[in-house]
């Protein structure tokens, strides 16, 4: 039967819409973390710390960080795959690109596609920054985002990746957002102006809250 449901279009339209909204709930959490930095170095600091520590002490150190991180690898996969499954399917059906745009379709629907494609190179680079310090610009610091952001954000190419990254996550969120409601049934023709405003201004204020970091360096007010 799960085979079955998979294997429908409506089915990965369901997964897309499930993912994306546990996806879009660490967002929130974490655009309000990150906002932490605005408090000063201990403050984030020692949420970094508080996150291994969930749970505790019915969860050993780090239990809980980890199996929100498994949580949210699955819902990626789940988003992407379903996401490109059903990108060839369209094709396969339609081959032959329509001679004119589709009146209507705003700009984030028409770079959906591309925009995901982004948010993917871009979590790999964040992790690899920020999380395993791989590719770091400074010298990372384990349990000290506020001087890893700093210097992440002081140089030229970290602000532009993020801050590109970001913009292409408020367009994917200003769609995905409207178009999961609809998938799960949530939406109809007297709750779409409402569905649509309350999409737009989760959209505007992630991005505004994740692009105020690094602003928050380049200006000054974090240093």
């Amino acid at each position: 039967m799960a085979r079955t449901v998979w294997d429908s279009t409506v089915g990965k339209k369901t997964v897309m819409a499930v993912s994306g909204f546990v996806m879009l709930l660490y967002l929130v959490a974490h655009m309000i973390g990150n906002l932490k930095i605005f408090f000063g170095p201990e403050e984030i600091n020692h949420y970094a710390h508080w996150l291994r520590t969930v749970g505790e002490p019915f969860m050993h150190y780090e239990w809980t960080l980890w199996l929100i991180r498994v949580v949210l690898v699955v819902a990626v996969v789940a988003h992407a795959t379903s996401a490109y499954q059903l990108s060839r399917r369209d094709i396969r059906a339609r081959p032959t690109k329509y001679a004119n745009r589709k009146a209507g379709r705003s700009f984030a629907t028409r770079t959906m596609r591309w925009g995901g494609v982004i948010l993917g190179l871009f979590i790999v680079w964040h992790i690899l920054d920020l999380t395993t310090g791989t590719v770091h610009p400074g010298g990372y610091e384990h349990l000290h985002p506020y001087q890893n952001i700093i210097d992440t954000f002081s140089t030229w190419y970290g602000n532009v990746v993020y801050i590109v990254a970001v913009v292409a996550l408020g367009f994917h969120v200003r769609h995905g957002l409207w178009s999961a409601a609809q998938t799960l049934g949530v939406g109809s023709r007297s709750r779409d102006r409402a569905l649509k405003t309350v999409a737009n201004v989760l959209a505007l204020l992630l991005t505004a809250g994740f692009v105020a970091v690094p602003v928050g360096v380049m200006t000054g007010v974090v240093s």
